[in-house]
This record gives structure tokens, sequence and C-alpha cells, in this order.
């Protein structure tokens, strides 16, 4: 009897800053602009496929996930491969981060899943990448669960989004027309979160005055991020538009985020570290990432702020920036 497998990796995604562009009815053309961080930990999918009577199995090996998104994932996948349906299916899928945080994981998991299936079937690896991202990306929009995660992905490191809309689309899986750009440093990640879980993206990107107040606060900042070199030069830029955009689009304000940042701050200092780390909100979430404000000069301090952290009541995980794409 034969089996396939295979395996699909993705890191999460931390937006700082974003606005919402999902006026057109093509979904390949929805997504935003903005920058964040692409991480290292995220999603790890091994899929199984034994040939038989389609069927899907789908286990998590540490925590809850969510099976309509791998789901969903699968139905895509069989309009370009139907090849699928021959073969019994197990998806064991490994979550490194939390949902709902604002960490990009359901992208993640659609990009990992799309990857794995994929790979197990022994199709080419720049068609299966292109076919993973364009899949994640459909799956995020017709979710309602992320807008430019998948796009940034595709660039890598630190990224910025200077066109929506998928990185790869159509029959042929040409480019585009969404971009992205990203540069890669060596730079520690500490996340931060309490146990509640955050509110759903689409309590935001489908709300009309939620999108008004992202929008205008999300151009601004794209105006000072999105021209000229994109590159670590550019890193004090990046604090600043993520700091002036939280505040601008009030989200700042909304779902405990404030008290999340002061209290995380107040650590910081307690610390001694302010002049070393800063606390940035991980849109869309109840979440910090703290980063080095000089990545240049970066000060080894991560485990004494987890530490800290955790005793206050939060959870952590150090982690860092993925390679470019």
């Amino acid at each position: 009897m034969t089996v396939k497998l295979g395996r699909g990796q993705a890191g999460g995604h931390i937006t700082l800053f974003f606005t919402i562009s999902d006026e057109t009815k093509k979904i390949e053309e929805q997504g935003s602009l903005g920058a964040g961080l692409c991480l290292k930990d995220g999603v790890e999918v091994i899929a199984r496929g034994e040939e038989g009577s389609y069927n899907l199995k789908i286990n998590y090996l540490n925590g809850d996930g969510d099976d309509e998104l791998y789901i969903e994932v699968i139905n895509l996948l069989l309009n370009d491969i139907p090849e699928i349906k021959n073969y019994r299916w197990e998806l064991n899928i490994k979550l490194s981060l939390p949902l709902s945080q604002g960490f990009g994981m359901s992208g993640a998991g659609a990009l990992a899943a799309a990857s794995s299936i994929q790979r197990a079937l022994g199709i080419s690896h720049e068609e299966s990448r292109r076919r993973s991202y364009l899949i994640a990306h459909s799956v995020e929009r017709i979710r309602s669960t992320g807008l430019g995660d998948i796009t940034a992905l595709s660039a890598g490191g630190v990224e910025r989004r200077i066109i929506a809309g998928s990185p790869y689309n159509g029959i042929t899986l040409e480019s585009g027309p969404g971009k992205a750009e990203g540069w890669f440093h060596e730079i520690p990640i500490i996340l931060a979160w309490k146990s509640d879980t955050g509110r759903h993206t689409s309590n935001y990107i489908d709300n009309v005055e939620w999108k008004r107040m992202i929008n205008f606060s999300g151009k601004a900042e794209m105006y000072v991020i999105g021209n000229g070199e994109w590159n670590n030069t550019r890193w004090p830029d990046l604090i600043n538009s993520a700091e002036k955009f939280v505040t601008n689009s009030k989200l700042i304000m909304d779902s405990k985020r404030n008290d999340l940042l002061s209290e995380c701050s107040q650590i910081i200092e307690e610390c001694g570290l302010e002049e070393d780390i800063i606390p940035l909100l991980c849109m869309l979430g109840q979440s910090i990432a703290i980063v080095p404000k000089n990545i240049h000069l970066i000060k080894k301090s991560e485990d004494k702020i987890s530490d800290r952290l955790r005793k206050n009541g939060f959870q952590t995980i150090i982690t860092s920036l993925s390679p470019n794409s």
C-alpha cells in the first residue's frame, strides 16, 4: 500500500502597523499595506497520505487548533490537485505559539499544511511553494482571519508590504499582485501575552469604524516607511511608526492593550533596561513583542525579562526573526 509523507513549516508573523485593502471582490487583490516581523517559531505540519478512500484526520500535538482552517486548505488544494482524493490523510500539527494573539498563526498553519501535502505528493519545490502562498492567502481572506500575513511571510525578516494582495496568483502561479520586501538581521524577540484569548481579527477588519481609523493611521505610517531603501538602517523608523500607529488608530485603548503595554514597560524599567529594549504591541492580539532599540548593540537580557514577566502573570517565549524567504 502506497504511503506518502511530507513536512511543511511556517513561522508566525507580527504586524506592527497596517492598512485594510478589501474593497475588491478578487481575493488575490485583497490584503494590506504595512510592516512587521516574520518569526522563526510558528507551525509545523507532517502530512501522511495512505492510498485509499479519501478521508482527513487532524491531530494537534500540543494544544488545540482550528480544524476548519485545515479543511479549507484541502478544499482549495483539490481544485488544482484532484489526486489528493486518492488518499486517506492524517495531518499532525505542532503549534509553537498561541492562537488569536496577533502572531499570524492562522496564516502560518495554512501555509505549512498546504506545503506538507504537496511535498508528500512530490510536487516540485517552486510550484508547491508558490501554490502554498496563494492557498494560504485565499484561506485567510475567505475566513477573515488575516490580511497581509502571507504576503509578509513571502518576504521574510523585517518586512514592508508595499502593494496589497497575494504574492502569487492564477493558474500559472505568476508573481503578484501583492508585493513585500524584507531584510534580515539576528534580532532576539520576546513575545509576551496574558492567558485571556485575544479578539478575533474579523472584529476589526470587518468593522467600518475600526477600518476607518486603522486605514487613516496606517496610510500615514506607510508614507514614512514605504519610501526609500528598505534595510537595517530603517529599524528606528519602524519602531517609531509602530508606536504612532497604535496611538493614532486608538487600538492601544481597546481590549486592555494599554494596560499590557504599561505593565510591560514598568517591568523593563524595574530591570534597568529601558534604554536597551522596547515593548511593541502586536496587531491585532493582546500581546507584546519586546525588541532591542539598537539592533547593532544588543544586550543579552531575554532570560531576565522573561523571568520577570512570568512572575507577573505573563506567558512568554523567546524567538527570533526568520531569514528572508
